[in-house]
């Protein structure tokens, strides 16, 4: 026996290091994947550089280009004036000089207004100075300043993994709330990125037989909850990491946080004729008795009278459920597939607006197939009848207590298997609405009727924090049991 347990540790370590190696070859295989990625951000981060750098120089150029053609139009023109008044002066400086030359005063008196025209030329308005500098000295640029800088560029510093305080998450209400905290303060942290996956195994995230990372980003609290959860595995990993404006850090220790919780379906083999069943959901068909009636005579029945091979399935499922009959008759009735044995469960159902009549409780396995929900020693019911006026009420062992209360829209079912508790809620808002008491001996599965209408099932969910609170203070409310408490047989 020793060494028995000794060949069994090992092999489990055996399998722990198989699966750590897998573990260490995938991590390898990521950071020569992750370098690739980060040399081609590096490639687009300097190709961005070279592409402002290479704008700025057009811009500046362009600039540049425009003042040189300012300055030179600007000298072009005052070149043309003076030009202009050059020639012009010339013409009056030749006048004059005929003017000069003239002896007669008869003659000299017609040009006499010679000196006028002279006094006038444009050449005595014209300013001998350029216009503008040829200096082009202020477009001149400096970047000994941005040169230092880029000279000092050097790859961020990457944000420390996070540190997931499992003390303070909480799995409650179908919700996980996952806190966190840095292990020093980061001022530059923008903002977190969770990622989670659900699992069978306990302790590290397995790499093989293993779902996807599901990821939530862009998280600026160091905290998270996820709700609405369905809760059909026993665990959940989780990590997290810090990103700043470029760069995100490494992942934290990935946590394991239980979230196990009662899953089952339907089970269709068993189903009264007249039921159309899937997974979660059954509705009452009234032509499916009599359309149904000649397929399953054929197929339950060979040429020798014995059950087909469907009916003989051996399914772990089935192994546990034994095999059973179609309830048949009025018990248009279906159970779950899953058998309770121990331990606290919840799940809620709803039923169609339209639904006349239905039935949501728990049976032992024994369950005839002519039997009706509440009607034996071995089930458990509330039921709901809408037919004609509606009327509300808890069986058990064909006794009925009518319930004084509003029907609501979704029932939730609290089964306290070890102890002895079957209690009924409003599952909107947790109001109580029945609670028998007794010591189940059996295993039991959950039991639905449904007449004229439909009922859909919500599982995978945890017990609710409010229904675990009502059970404290529900041990009291000995009037809300009645007589329909009893030992079961």
């Amino acid at each position: 026996e020793t060494l028995q347990r000794i060949v069994s540790t090992l092999a489990n370590k055996n399998d722990e290091i198989h699966n750590f190696i897998d573990m260490l070859n995938h991590t390898i295989k990521n950071v020569q994947e992750n370098s690739s990625n980060v040399i081609s951000e590096l490639d687009e981060e300097f190709d961005g550089l070279y592409s402002i750098l290479d704008e700025m120089k057009g811009t500046m150029t362009n600039t540049i280009q425009q003042e040189e053609a300012r300055k030179i139009q600007a000298l072009q023109n005052q070149l043309s004036q003076c030009s202009s008044a050059l020639e012009s002066s010339e013409e009056l400086l030749e006048i004059a000089a005929r003017s000069l030359d003239i002896k007669d005063p008869v003659e000299f008196s017609k040009v006499e207004n010679i000196k006028l025209i002279v006094t006038m030329a444009s050449a005595f308005r014209i300013s001998l100075k350029p216009k503008v500098s040829d200096s082009m000295t202020h477009l001149m640029v400096d970047f000994s300043l941005e040169r230092r800088m880029l000279q000092a560029v050097k790859f961020l510093p990457v944000p420390k993994a996070p540190e997931i305080d499992l003390a303070a998450c909480l799995v409650a209400d179908n919700c996980v709330t996952v806190s966190w905290r840095m292990p020093e303060e980061d001022n530059r942290i923008d903002h977190f990125v969770l990622e989670y996956r659900k699992t069978n195994f306990d302790g590290l995230p397995r790499v093989k037989d293993e779902q996807c990372w599901e990821l939530i980003d862009y998280i600026k609290a160091s905290e998270y909850t996820l709700s609405g959860l369905k809760f059909d595995t026993k665990y959940m990993n989780f990590r997290v990491q810090a990103c700043n404006k470029a760069v995100a850090g490494e992942y934290s220790d990935p946590v394991t946080l239980e979230t196990k919780a009662f899953v089952f379906n339907l089970d269709n083999t068993s189903s009264h004729l007249n039921l159309k069943v899937e997974d979660t959901y059954v509705e009452w068909d009234p032509t499916g008795g009599k359309g149904q009636e000649k397929i399953k005579g054929k197929e339950n029945k060979g040429r020798s009278g014995t059950p087909s091979p469907k009916r003989t399935s051996f399914s772990p499922r089935s192994l546990m459920r034994g095999s059973r009959d179609r309830f048949t008759g009025e018990s248009y009735t279906v159970l779950g597939d899953t058998a309770i044995e121990s331990g606290q469960h919840y799940w809620e159902v709803r039923a169609q607006k339209d639904c006349k009549s239905y039935s949501v409780g728990v049976a032992y396995k024994n369950l005839g197939k002519f039997d009706q929900l509440g009607k034996t020693n071995s089930s458990w019911c509330i039921h709901i009848n809408n037919w004609l006026q509606t009327t509300f009420s808890a069986k058990h062992n064909n006794k009925a207590r009518t319930l004084d209360i509003p029907v609501p829209d979704r029932v939730g079912v609290y089964c306290d298997f070890d102890g002895g508790q079957l209690t009924f809620y409003n599952a909107n808002s947790k109001q109580l609405l029945y609670t028998f008491r007794t010591k189940f001996t059996q295993p039991l599965l959950p039991g639905f009727m449904v007449w004229c209408g439909g009922l859909t099932l919500s599982t995978g969910l945890q017990v609710p924090s409010a229904v675990k609170t009502l059970q404290k203070s529900e041990n009291g409310l000995s009037g809300s049991v009645g007589s329909l408490n009893n030992v079961a047989q």
